[in-house]
C-alpha cells in the first residue's frame, strides 16, 4: 500500500514538473520543446484564440476600424451599427431611394436655414453677414459674346 501511494506521488511529480516545465531529466527533449512548455508560452497561448501568431486586432488591421469592430469603443460601434441598420431599413424594406433621401435632406436643410434666417429678427439676433458677389459689365458681357 506505501509503494502504491509513492507511485502516484511520483507520477503527480513528473505531472507538476512538465506542467510547470521543470523537468531536466529528460535528454531527448530538444531546445524549441522546453521553451514551448516554458510558463510565458503557455501563458500566450491562453489569450490567443486558437493558437495564432498575431492577436485578433493585429489581424483586423489595427487602429479605429478594429477597435469599431471588436466593441472596444461601444458608444461608436452602437453608432455604426444603428446607421446601417437604419439605412438597411430605409432601403430594403421600406424601398426607398438614394436620390429622394438627398432631395429630401436638402429641403428640409433649406427650410430649416430659412427658418434660422427668420427667426433672427424675432429674436433681435443680427443675422449672419454674406458676402455680395458683383460681376462687372465686362465680364458679362465677354462671357455673353464667347
Amino acid at each position: 500500500m506505501a509503494e502504491e501511494h509513492k507511485h502516484e506521488e511520483s507520477i503527480m511529480e513528473k505531472i507538476a514538473e512538465k506542467i510547470h516545465g521543470h523537468d531536466a531529466s529528460s535528454s531527448s527533449d530538444s531546445d524549441d520543446d522546453k521553451k514551448a512548455s516554458s510558463p510565458s508560452s503557455i501563458k500566450t497561448k491562453i489569450y490567443r484564440l486558437f493558437g495564432r501568431e498575431k492577436p485578433v486586432h493585429k489581424v483586423f488591421g489595427g487602429g479605429k476600424p478594429a477597435d469599431i469592430f471588436l466593441w472596444r469603443n461601444k458608444k461608436v460601434s452602437g453608432g455604426v451599427l444603428g446607421a446601417a441598420t437604419l439605412s438597411w431599413i430605409l432601403f430594403e424594406l421600406l424601398q426607398y431611394n438614394l436620390l429622394t433621401l438627398f432631395g429630401h435632406i436638402s429641403i428640409l436643410a433649406l427650410a430649416v436655414l430659412f427658418l434660422w434666417s427668420s427667426a433672427t429678427t424675432f429674436i433681435h439676433k443680427t443675422p449672419p453677414h454674406i458676402p455680395e458677389v458683383h460681376i462687372s459689365e465686362d465680364v458679362h458681357i465677354s462671357m455673353l459674346l464667347d
